[in-house]
């Protein structure tokens, strides 16, 4: 038998009675440089598994200079789809002298036939195969924590319900046999949620008799989840708005309650710490210690495994709490409901993981008088780079009087931005459809993003001048072969993330789609109709894992430089330079359709 390496997918997707059959199988041949080892249009007759060498994916109908389409390197295979399809659709040329590895025709489709998975994993889109690597990573030896597994139908409660007639007394008696924290009162359709501390309150505060009905004190206004949810969901909602417990609902009706004890039996780690420590901080030194933990919640979140979309959704309410709590304890009271805090940027889309350059702003009513607000900016600014959150480079901060103003002005910027078009206006107003409110009144914001959706939406010259930022950077598919150094590397914020995020947020501008969040976007042009739903899968799918290679790389370099965003692909796996490959396609699809609706020229 030949010793070759099966250690990754696919034949991971094999027993080992499978892996014996392909060592076995395989012959080792030798390839000089340059010789073509499957030409286009060539049928398939081995799947060629490369042992040393590299070998060069050539589209020969394309010009020579764009003809190179992708590149393989020792540990990946190619050939399989050939033998899928019939014939080869590209060409396979040495790029220098190679030994592979062929697995016959014959044995691979009897592999095919024997085990699905591994012939699925040749049909497989993108986010099939991200999973794949997750689950690598998790038998790798990386614990994936037990949390992300669990399911909220899992260890939810079921939930005490009582009528609409039920008194304080009762409820309280209720509570106490039951051993719980919560219930939920009954009105009709209508269920609201009473705590032991709205019923201590009740009787000691508000000074209510035992008699009256518990229904007083109840809150109607729900924080919910479907019990097939992840577990992680949970803790996010009660994050986000600042709840210890969540009614899990089915068919309008609630099944059951996941209070924070349950939480915190399935997620020991520093994780929910660190959201404890936030909430309970009652001075900027206690929350400025406990936001210097968030760098440590990430590395903690990578560690056990966790998909990076709830890792986002997690961060992103952590920082919008800690933001938030800086707010209170600087500005007055009479200002805060007369303002609005709003982030933008990746904070405001909620793809920030590790704090970078502050981009926030301030909404003003235009009734509202704020002596010395300029003053206060400056200090603000100051207080949310003492929590870690350090300056922009561009100024784009509340402490720059150009992100400041009430809603009229801020309406008047929109349309001096639109009406001028220049590369400047364009970049404020892709930045102002990505605020996000942390503080102060949300409604201010939604006026000034009323405005920039009805001067921009319906504006093809604009919509197409706003497109061109998104092919701006090359794809870089054709580097593959050419790193020669470790530190060059590919950068893959230019290359792969910003295309996907400025081109989806022109997509939603266009639809007029009001959510910031990249991949809720994506979900939403999907279900628009704008975009086919494997297409818009497979594209958050490639954010996520261009987003986790880059904050790979700014954990080993603590986020500094531009070294920071960029990836080499030496150093990856042989599955990894697979999605990574595949990604980038993605990326090149996707600025050709961009292309192709707002008739711009890409090659």
């Amino acid at each position: 038998m030949v010793d070759v390496d099966l250690s990754q997918p696919p034949f991971t997707l094999l027993d080992e009675d499978g892996r014996d059959r392909v060592r076995g199988g395989v012959d080792l041949a030798y390839f000089d440089n340059q010789e073509v080892i499957l030409d286009a249009g060539q049928p398939g007759e081995f799947v060629f598994m490369i042992h040393k060498g590299e070998v060069a994916e050539l589209d020969p109908t394309m010009p020579t200079a764009a003809s190179r389409i992708g590149h393989y390197t020792a540990g990946d295979l190619f050939g399989a789809i050939s033998i899928l399809n019939g014939k080869s659709r590209y060409r396979f040329q040495a790029e220098q002298e190679s030994l592979c590895y062929l697995l016959p025709k014959a044995l691979f489709q009897r592999l095919c036939d024997d085990y699905p998975a591994f012939a699925e994993f040749f049909r497989q889109s993108l986010t099939h195969k991200a999973r794949l690597l997750t689950e690598r990573r998790a038998e790798g030896g990386v614990t994936m924590a037990g949390f992300m597994l669990a399911r909220i139908g899992e260890c939810m409660r079921e939930p005490l319900v009582v009528d609409q007639a039920t008194s304080i007394f009762d409820a309280v008696s209720t509570l106490n046999a039951s051993h719980a924290d919560s219930l939920l009162v009954c009105d009709g359709e209508r269920f609201g949620m009473v705590t032991k501390t709205d019923l201590l309150n009740a009787l000691v505060i508000k000074g209510l008799t035992q008699e009256r009905p518990a229904i007083e004190v109840a809150h109607f206004e729900l924080v919910t989840a479907s019990a097939d949810q992840y577990l992680f969901e949970a803790l996010v909602r009660m994050t986000r708005h600042e709840v210890a417990r969540v009614v899990v609902v089915e068919d309008g009706k609630p099944v059951g309650v996941v209070e924070l004890t349950d939480v915190l039996s399935f997620f020991s780690s520093r994780s929910y710490v660190v959201s404890l420590q936030v909430e309970q901080a009652d001075s900027l030194d206690e929350l400025a210690r406990a936001s210097a933990r968030t760098p440590e919640l990430v590395r903690a979140l990578m560690a056990q495994g966790v998909k990076l979309r709830f890792a986002m959704g997690l961060l992103a309410a952590l920082n919008g709490r800690i933001m938030a709590k800086a707010w209170g304890f600087a500005i007055d009271e009479a200002h805060r409901d007369a303002s609005c805090l709003v982030v933008m940027g990746s904070e405001g889309r909620g793809e920030q993981i590790l704090k970078t350059d502050q981009d926030n702003a301030l909404i003003l009513a235009d009734d509202h008088a704020w002596p010395g607000c300029e003053t206060q900016m400056h200090d603000f600014t100051k207080t949310l780079i003492r929590l870690g959150y350090p300056s922009c480079p561009g100024n784009i901060m509340v402490s720059n009087p150009e992100w400041v103003g009430t809603v009229s002005e801020w309406r008047e910027r929109i349309a001096r931005w639109v009406a001028r078009r220049d590369g400047d206006s364009l970049m404020k107003l892709a930045i102002m459809l990505d605020a996000h409110a942390v503080a102060g009144q949300t409604a201010l914001l939604d006026g000034v993003r009323d405005e920039l959706f009805e001067r921009c939406r319906r504006d093809e010259i604009l919509l197409s001048y706003f497109a061109r930022t998104a092919l701006r950077f090359s794809t870089p598919l054709t580097l593959f072969g050419s790193l020669k150094k470790p530190q060059h590397g590919i950068d893959i914020k230019k290359g792969g993330i910003f295309p996907i995020v400025h081109g989806v947020r022109t997509l939603a501008l266009e639809r007029g789609i009001r959510a910031t969040s990249t991949l809720e976007r994506l979900d939403a042009l999907a279900e628009d109709g704008r975009l086919e739903e494997r297409f818009a899968e497979d594209l958050g799918e490639a954010l996520a894992m261009f987003t986790e290679l880059r904050l790979r790389q700014q954990l080993e370099r603590d986020g500094d430089g531009e070294d920071a965003n960029r990836v080499v692909v030496q150093q990856l796996s042989s599955l990894e330079r697979d999605l990574l490959r595949e990604g980038l396609h993605m990326v090149k699809d996707f600025k050709q359709r961009l292309s192709q609706r707002f008739h711009l020229e890409y090659s």
